[in-house]
C-alpha cells in the first residue's frame, strides 16, 4: 500500500460486535473509511458507524447473512458503489458454539463451514481485482482451535483449522500484488455465557498468566497491514498458551 495521504478503506466481517467492532474503530481512528458487514447487530452497527463519524471518517453498514447464497456480492457490491476501492479485507465473522461432536448434524455441520471458511474465500474471489489495484491485504482471524483438538467447539474448530491453511492458500495464490496474513486470538475477549471462573483459568494456562485485550489483536492487525515483507504467517496473540504445559508432571 503506498501514499499514506490517500483515502484508504477497509472491509471488516463481522465488524459490528466484538472483537470486530474493537478491529473497525481502530481502523477508523487509523484513518481508514469502512465498510463492516453486519448479520443480526443492526442497531451495533448503525450506533458504530455514528461513532466512527465522530471520529472523521465513513462507515457503510451492510447487513448479510455471510453464509448465505449471494450475500457475499452484495458485500463487496457495497464497497465498488461506496468507495470504489480496497485497502484492507479482515475476514473476522464467525461462529462459536459449543456442541458435542456427535451432535453435529449435516445441516450444523455446512453452516459452520458456510460462514468461517467459505465466506472468507469467496469475499477474497470476489474482491481480488480491488486489492491487487491497491496491493492491499487480507487478515483472516482464526483461533487457538486451528492447532488444538477443541473437542467441546468440534466444528468450529476445523473451520478454523481449514481458515489458517486457507490463508496460507491465499497467500501463494494472489502474491505478490496482495500479502494474506491471519491473526489466532487467545483468550482476549470473553464469551458472554462464561464464569468469570473459567475466564480465569485462561490466565493462569497462559505463559504471561493473564489474558489479554482486543487492543492487542488490534495492534498484531496494525503491524500486519503495515509489513510489507509479510504473507502466509499467522500470529497468535495468546499471551503464550499456545506453548502448552512446562513439561511433563513433576
Amino acid at each position: 500500500m503506498t501514499g499514506s495521504d490517500r483515502q484508504r478503506i477497509a472491509l471488516v466481517t463481522g465488524g459490528a460486535v466484538r472483537l470486530g467492532r474493537a478491529i473497525s474503530l481502530g481502523l477508523a481512528r487509523a484513518g481508514y473509511d469502512l465498510v463492516i458487514s453486519y448479520n443480526s447487530s443492526g442497531d451495533e452497527a448503525h450506533d458504530l458507524a455514528r461513532e466512527v463519524s465522530s471520529l472523521g471518517r465513513t462507515l457503510v453498514p451492510v447487513q448479510a447473512d455471510l453464509g448465505v447464497t449471494g450475500s457475499v456480492e452484495r458485500v463487496i457490491d457495497t464497497v465498488r458503489n461506496s468507495f470504489g476501492q480496497l485497502d484492507v479485507m479482515v475476514n473476522s465473522a464467525a461462529s462459536f458454539q459449543a456442541l458435542p461432536l456427535l451432535e453435529v448434524d449435516e445441516e450444523e455441520w455446512d453452516r459452520v463451514i458456510a460462514l468461517n471458511v467459505r465466506a472468507p474465500h469467496l469475499l477474497v474471489r470476489a474482491a481480488a481485482d480491488l486489492l491487487r489495484a491497491s496491493r492491499g491485504c487480507i487478515v483472516n482471524i482464526t483461533d487457538l482451535s486451528a492447532w488444538q483438538a477443541w473437542s467441546v467447539y468440534p466444528h468450529h474448530a476445523v473451520s478454523k483449522a481449514a481458515l489458517a491453511h486457507l490463508t496460507r492458500v491465499q497467500a501463494r495464490a494472489l502474491a505478490p500484488e496482495i500479502r494474506v496474513n491471519g491473526i489466532a486470538p487467545g483468550a482476549v475477549l470473553p464469551p458472554d455465557d462464561w464464569p468469570e471462573e473459567r475466564w480465569e483459568a485462561l490466565a493462569r494456562g497462559a505463559v504471561l498468566q493473564r489474558t489479554g485485550t482486543a487492543g492487542d489483536v488490534l495492534q498484531a492487525l496494525m503491524f500486519l497491514i503495515e509489513a510489507e515483507f509479510i504473507t502466509g504467517h499467522i500470529i497468535p496473540v495468546d499471551g503464550g498458551r499456545l506453548l502448552g504445559p512446562p513439561g511433563p508432571p513433576s
